[in-house]
């Protein structure tokens, strides 16, 4: 951690740090990952001296994280359905709706 940084940053670089391993990334990759994400949080919020353009006018990185963290409402899409019924060999898969795919793919 930078010299000076809060303990609030401390915490989020070990969260962030521990999530990343529990990800299975590998401990000097985590650190770096861990390291950027309150780095440029630090720039947001004005706690670092210098921050480049894209670190405070781009999304939070909490923010775009929480945005990718799950698939969304509707799951994967009928291609992705459609692309998953091929490999396994599904007969009628071409005629089949959305649904009738994904109970076809739980079976």
């Amino acid at each position: 951690m930078p010299r000076g940084s809060s303990t609030r940053r401390e915490r989020q670089y070990e969260h962030v740090l521990a999530s990343e391993r529990g990800r299975g990334v590998g401990g000097k990759r985590a650190k770096e990952i861990a390291a950027r994400t309150v780095n440029k949080e630090r720039a947001r919020t004005g706690e670092a001296r210098t921050a480049s353009k894209t670190a405070t006018e781009d999304i939070s990185a909490s923010r775009r994280g929480g945005l990718r963290s799950h698939p969304g409402a509707g799951g994967r899409t009928r291609a992705q359905l459609y692309a998953d019924a091929r490999r396994r060999n599904i007969k009628g898969r071409s005629s089949m709706t959305k649904a009738q795919l994904e109970r076809a793919l739980a079976r």
